[in-house]
């Protein structure tokens, strides 16, 4: 019987921890475990492990915490543990060829979409952002590009209309969680077939700001209602009425005109303003120092009267 595969693990957020656990679930010797430095969270601005350094101590697996992977004094550790293959997951960090050669079967890669669309940072969001209906995960041979090397096993999954990037991030981590379980037991047999990403249909997921949250009602409402769910829980879309910024968590398209921007009608559940082509009820908002509730119950702190006009800037402007 062969040795059990040494699965060497860096990752960092809620996204990589789910595969973490999954890794360690189905039995896999896990000698290391890589993540980004205690980072400043909460309003106390404490030091606070990431996700993926709780779920390795709760679980006793060794913790490295580089600032980068550079030198050799940074690798040390890892290759220390001379690991069969590492697992990477959202780790934040741009691994060296010294380290992508180091393992004897290579890195691999969980990445949330279907690649080569949505290489990058934001993949969950932009996939959303830009209305398509599918999305998934692929698990890849890592390289020294920017989420470019070959495919090793992609498993689709559909978009919800009601998905926002918290739901669709939630159904993401648990497919990658299955996929990298998957592939980890074919791997050592050479069952996986690298296939190289075509040409075509490449796409990039930038970096989400807080700049791109200005709703610019100008644009077609479905266009505005996928950038809500988009950056629903981060930066969160708003509109400035009076000028307070209001946080839209949530709305709906529906069949209305006017000139955007502008109140068309209010009642006790919702709010309607003018797109560049239909409306949005606004369904979920916040204003500054409160916290998020629905249209009915935030109208009783902040009144809207029908005809009154949000800014119509917005860095999301064409």
């Amino acid at each position: 019987m062969p040795a059990p595969l040494r699965v060497a693990f860096a990752g960092t957020p809620e996204f990589a921890a789910c595969a973490l656990e999954a890794i360690l679930d189905a039995g896999y010797d896990v000698p290391l475990v890589l993540t980004q430095p205690d980072r400043p969270a909460g309003r106390g601005m404490k030091l606070t492990a990431s996700p993926v350094k709780q779920v390795a101590l709760a679980r006793g697996i060794e913790v490295d915490q580089p600032e980068k992977l550079r030198t050799e004094d940074q690798r040390r550790r890892l290759a220390a543990c001379a690991p069969d293959v590492l697992v990477v997951a959202a780790y934040g960090l741009i691994l060296p060829q010294a380290v992508l050669t180091l393992p004897r079967l290579g890195c691999i890669n969980i990445h949330a979409s279907l690649l080569p669309r949505w290489r990058g940072a934001a993949p969950i969001h932009r996939a959303i952002e830009a209305g398509d209906s599918e999305t998934g995960i692929t698990i890849m041979q890592m390289d020294e590009g920017l989420d470019t090397g070959a495919m090793l096993l992609r498993r689709a999954i559909p978009i919800a209309a009601a998905d926002t990037t918290a739901s669709l991030h939630d159904k993401l981590a648990t497919l990658g969680a299955a996929c990298v379980v998957e592939a980890l037991a074919q791997l050592p047999a050479g069952a996986l077939q690298p296939v190289a990403q075509p040409a075509e249909g490449v796409t990039y997921a930038s970096k989400i700001s807080r700049g791109e949250a200005a709703i610019a009602w100008s644009r077609p409402a479905r266009q505005i209602e996928c950038a809500i769910r988009a950056f629903n829980p981060f930066p969160v879309a708003t509109g400035t009425l009076r000028d307070t910024v209001i946080k839209v968590w949530s709305a709906e398209v529906v069949a209305r005109s006017g000139e955007p921007g502008t109140v068309l009608a209010v009642d006790d559940t919702s709010v309607i303003v003018a797109c560049g082509d239909q409306a949005l009820r606004l369904v979920e908002l916040q204003r500054p120092g409160s916290r998020r509730m629905a249209v009915g119950e935030f109208l009783r702190g902040f009144p809207v009267c029908a005809g009154e006009r949000f800014a119509t800037g917005g860095l999301q402007a064409d």
